[in-house]
């Protein structure tokens, strides 16, 4: 540790002593590792990673790295790396069976969101994270996991044949329209490589029918040391981690003359590809042009590398802003469009011009976008956007450092995984922090806008369309005599803005501070201020860098009759589109440029909120902000109406898509088809009103008086009180007192079962099964659901995942309602093959029932318990947790964070107490029942 700290120190003080530094010698210095890491190759080959991290305090996160993916498999082999993955939960020489999630559970450490893995083309990665590191044996018992994870798999025969439906539903959920269109243009763009002919999840002949042994020998050929890096990052003492790995790991023999893994190469093309790829189900036609490079992945960076990733950040993010700017204007020429120079598969890099249109205007689209591509080719960028950009970069550098003891153990495990992997720059925020400062300054207009010089070539290039299969494409002719006209045409610099000096010119009156309150549960001040506003302050320095801000008014929506509610559907989307005062959105953003800040006005259903997050060097601007919100709100029809015209492309397009289909359906099932509940759709879109919009927001974004501000983080509490008198005693206070409105939208009574018939490509049965009944919205009734929730989670898992082999994965969720009237719901869903849903839907039920007539198991009941009592222990430190818990305490009068409310209530629980709340909510629940079955004449065999 201390040598490579040194070796830190030498590095940064040879730099920073040569200001002028050429990019000579930068390319000359590699950029050195985080100090903090401790890394080391044991003589089997495996290379280690261990970092000291609190955050999540008391806990720590394990990685195991394979250099193995999709792309060494034989073709009889294809889909074996992903079930290989799958295996791993399946048994292994010191946890047999779920011997891996069982243990780990009965720690709250949750299979899905604490333990998962992932296989792509090139690796296969699995983790345990968010273990709690202070129960005797668990770091220990990691370690052996990741050992077996290692060289311990057992590979049965009976767990193989168990796995192979389970992975048979994963290959169901995820076949959608995207995947379907992959499998047409990916042989093109990828042509001669192996990227064209593998998939990861694979071939289903395979799948269904590969002989173990075939499975067994790919595990024995590739899952090996000399392909694998451990990363443990937590709350550990480094040097005895260190020695329990080398101990432990290196009893892992080297497998001798072991196969090679090779570089999987890209073949350069001359010229210019072309494909179409269509589809059913697809909702939107997209235009993508690749244009592929090598890159030094598989090579030592050095810090000319570091550099040239902020050139081509700021290049990124300067395109980003020109197309946003193009899309607030009039009728914008496409949905959504990028040109940028971006990251591709291992050892490559890509230009990509990408461009979502409009129905029927795939011509106009393409001409817009290499339109703004070549508008940077000729004229490159002005100084005023760079500056925007490295301020934008610097900002968010600086927000990185300061809340640096807040950065989470998974994400330095990535870190530490990409450098294994490809070579990844991992220094440490401190020094990239340091060496940004010193050479984002210096980087010049030209350096950026010769990124399009360099990377946009004619050549070695794939134009990829996709799109519905039921309308004509753009042709290959029109494309390219589109692309040739761009080139000879006049085309104009871009122009700059010329921005005001400040968000507001006018002083502000301010008031005073007639009441004080002293909140001591909260730790935490109230204000009321003398024009009505209540003002609720609470320090918090979890987050060093972050101030939350939250308001809220009671009405909502509700207030407002049903000719309101297509204006309603889509208000929150359309308000923030409009800008602020004097400025519009592309204005306001270049002025936010290089703070950390944003402010957004929302009016749900029974209340009206402002919410906000900024830095606590730019706290007085996101006031600003909240003060223009109210004072001098923007109503810009121009942009309405860009921005309408992109949704009515964008729904128009989502007719066919079976999601939607199947959401539409539920939501208006859901709420009896109550007028007030509409579906997104082109109907509803041609009826919002531009003057309707105005109308609602001024109405519910008015009285300040009406409002409760909550704001929390590290800021000094007299200049929160300072700025809370300046620009929310500046507010407009009428003093009127009003509630929200019940209209009567309720679930549906009894018990409901529908079945649906939808077009489908890929036969899939869609079951979600919804119980909701009417109860108290209280501490002890929110702890049963989460309860009875995680229970049903890991008897699901169990039966019908596991046992069945017949979902990938059953959701199930909870929900708790104050308004209009109290209730509780649970919900379950999953997708699975139509032949087996009459079969699997009824388990659903038998495991209600059974746990109604038995109770839940102890081990179930105990590692819910567990699970829940972690993740509040790991909530309590982020400031959001505080400001939610002040919100809902003046909303509810319940102080959520009162021990008393939450873990004494989980600790003292019962098996009875649970096994009654069950009973009496399943009998007195009402069910709907909704079963989406594939239209028979229209599935196919894709």
């Amino acid at each position: 540790m201390r040598r490579i700290s040194k070796n830190l120190l030498f590095v940064l003080g040879f730099f920073f002593a040569f200001s002028s530094i050429s990019a000579q010698n930068l390319a000359e210095i590699p950029v050195p590792l985080d100090p903090m890491v401790r890394t080391g190759t044991l003589q089997n080959g495996l290379t280690y990673y261990i970092r000291y991290n609190e955050e999540p305090k008391d806990r720590a996160s394990f990685y195991i790295v394979q250099n193995v993916g999709a792309l060494l498999e034989e073709d009889h082999q294809n889909g074996l790396a992903h079930f290989l993955e799958h295996m791993a939960f399946n048994g292994t020489e010191n946890f047999e069976g779920k011997g891996i999630l069982n243990t780990l559970e009965r720690h709250g450490v949750a299979f899905g969101r604490n333990i998962n893995a992932y296989t792509s083309f090139n690796e296969t990665v699995y983790n345990i994270s968010d273990v709690p590191v202070n129960r005797p044996g668990i770091l220990d018992t990691c370690l052996l996991i990741l050992y077996d994870w290692s060289n311990g798999l057992l590979l049965t025969d009976e767990e193989i044949e168990l796995e192979r439906g389970v992975i048979l539903e994963e290959w169901r959920t995820r076949r959608n329209s995207n995947i379907r269109m992959r499998d047409q243009w990916f042989p093109v763009l990828f042509e001669g490589s192996m990227y064209a002919v593998r998939d990861i999840i694979g071939d289903t002949t395979v799948i269904k029918y590969h002989d173990p042994e075939v499975l067994r020998q790919f595990y024995h050929d590739w899952y090996r040391t000399d392909l694998q890096a451990i990363i443990m990052v937590g709350q550990f003492d480094v040097d005895e981690m260190e020695e329990k790995v080398i101990e432990l790991f290196s009893e892992i023999p080297a497998v001798e003359n072991a196969l090679e893994r090779p570089f999987f190469e890209i073949p350069k093309r001359e010229g210019t590809a072309f494909v179409v790829a269509t589809d059913r189900e697809a909702t939107q036609t997209s235009i993508t042009i690749y244009i592929p490079r090598r890159n030094r992945d598989m090579q030592k960076k050095t810090l000319e590398d570091l550099r040239s990733g902020y050139i081509r950040s700021l290049y990124n993010s300067m395109t980003s802003a020109r197309i946003q700017e193009l899309l607030q204007q009039g009728t914008p020429p496409f949905i959504n469009g990028y040109t940028q120079a971006g990251g591709f598969m291992r050892g490559y890099d890509s230009y990509v011009i990408g461009v979502t249109a409009n129905p029927g205007e795939a011509e106009k689209a393409v001409e817009a976008i290499m339109v703004e591509t070549e508008r940077v080719l000729r004229y490159g960028f002005t100084e005023n956007e760079l500056a925007r950009a490295k301020s934008n970069i610097l900002t968010n550098l600086e927000s990185r450092y300061n809340d640096r003891g807040k950065i989470r153990n998974d994400v330095f495990a990535r870190q530490l995984q990409n450098h294994y992997l490809i070579n990844a720059v991992v220094p440490g925020i401190e020094f990239e922090y340091e060496f940004a400062n010193q050479v984002i300054p210096g980087i010049t207009v030209e350096e950026v806008s010769a990124i399009a010089r360099e990377w946009i070539r004619e050549d070695n290039r794939t134009i990829v369309v996709t799109g519905p299969d039921n309308i004509e494409h753009i042709a290959e002719t029109s494309a390219f005599s589109i692309m040739d006209g761009v080139k000879l045409a006049e085309i104009s610099p871009y122009e700059d803005r010329l921005l005001a000096e400040s968000l507001i010119e006018k002083e502000l009156p301010g008031s005073s501070i007639e009441q004080t309150v002293i909140l001591e549960d909260f730790d935490a001040v109230e204000w009321t201020l003398s024009n009505g506003v209540r003002v609720v302050f609470r320090h918090a320095d979890y987050e060093k860098d972050n101030v939350l801000l939250s308001a809220y008014s009671p009405g909502g929506s509700s207030v407002k009759g049903n000719d309101f509610v297509p204006s309603i559907t889509l208000f929150n989307e359309l308000i923030t589109s409009y800008g602020v005062g004097d400025f519009d959105a592309v204005s306001l953003q270049q002025m936010l440029s290089g703070k950390r800040v944003s402010v957004r006005p929302m009016v749900y259903d029974f209340s009206e909120t402002i919410s906000g997050n900024a830095a606590p060097r730019d706290f007085e601007t996101m006031m600003q902000l909240v003060y223009l919100y109210f004072e001098q709100p923007r109503f810009d029809e121009e942009a309405h109406n860009a921005l309408m015209s992109r949704y009515v492309s964008f729904v128009a397009n989502m007719q066919n898509e079976p999601r939607k289909i199947m959401s539409d359906s539920i939501t208006l099932l859901l709420s009896d088809f109550h007028p007030r509940v509409r579906n997104l759709d082109v109907s509803l879109i041609n009826e919002v009103c531009f003057e309707q919009i105005r109308a609602i927001y001024q109405d519910r974004i008015h009285d300040a008086s009406d409002f409760v501000f909550f704001i929390v983080g590290n800021m000094d509490e007299e200049v929160v009180r300072l700025m809370s008198k300046q620009y929310l005693g500046s507010l407009t206070g009428t003093g009127r007192e009003e509630t929200w409105v019940d209209h009567g939208v309720r679930f549906p009574q009894g018990q409901q079962k529908k079945q649906i018939e939808i077009p489908l490509e890929i036969p899939k049965a869609n079951v979600n099964v919804f119980y909701s009944r009417e109860m108290d919205y209280a501490p002890e009734n929110l702890m049963f659901m989460r309860v009875l929730r995680g229970i049903l989670n890991l008897r699901y898992i169990e039966t019908i995942r596991e046992d069945e082999g017949g979902t990938y994965g059953v959701s199930v969720g909870w929900t708790m309602n104050r308004k209009p009237v109290q209730t509780g719901g649970i919900q379950m869903r999953f997708e699975t093959d139509p032949e087996r849903v009459d079969h699997l839907k009824p388990i659903l039920y038998r495991e209600i029932e059974k746990i109604i007539a038995e109770g839940p198991t102890q081990d179930d009941f105990q590692k819910t318990i567990e699970n829940i009592l972690k993740d509040r222990e790991q909530a309590r430190r982020h400031n959001s947790f505080w400001l939610n818990s002040l919100y809902n305490f003046y909303r509810e009068g319940v102080n959520h964070a009162d021990e008393e409310n939450f873990e004494e209530i989980a600790r003292n629980m019962t098996l009875e107490d649970i096994h009654q709340f069950v009973i009496e909510f399943f009998n007195e629940a009402d069910l709907m029942d909704i079963l989406f079955l594939p239209q028979a004449e229209i599935v196919s065999a894709n």
